[in-house]
């Protein structure tokens, strides 16, 4: 399926990337459901936030590689407070 994509957009109205394959056929991914699953706090949030408003072809491949964990965990860099003190 990741060979198959022709274009990615993010439509604010549906908080979905809007996914055009190439059979013709589209794919809506709800955003809002990707990060309840997988950003675990703010930071995480903002990174997937980042790629589905400037690369929203990267964020439907990561969701489609199964990596978006790894990706997190590799690509955020914080400290939670209970750890600060």
């Amino acid at each position: 399926m990741i060979n198959n994509i022709i274009s990615c957009e993010f439509n604010i109205d549906t908080a979905c990337v809007e996914v055009k394959l190439a059979d013709g056929s589209m794919v809506s991914i709800d955003c809002t459901a990707v990060e309840n699953e997988y950003a675990n706090n703010m930071y995480e949030t903002s990174e997937l936030d980042f790629l589905i408003y400037n690369e929203p072809m990267s964020y439907v491949r990561l969701l489609l590689s199964g990596k978006v964990k790894e990706y997190l965990r590799n690509n955020t860099d914080y400290t939670p407070l209970s750890d600060m003190r």
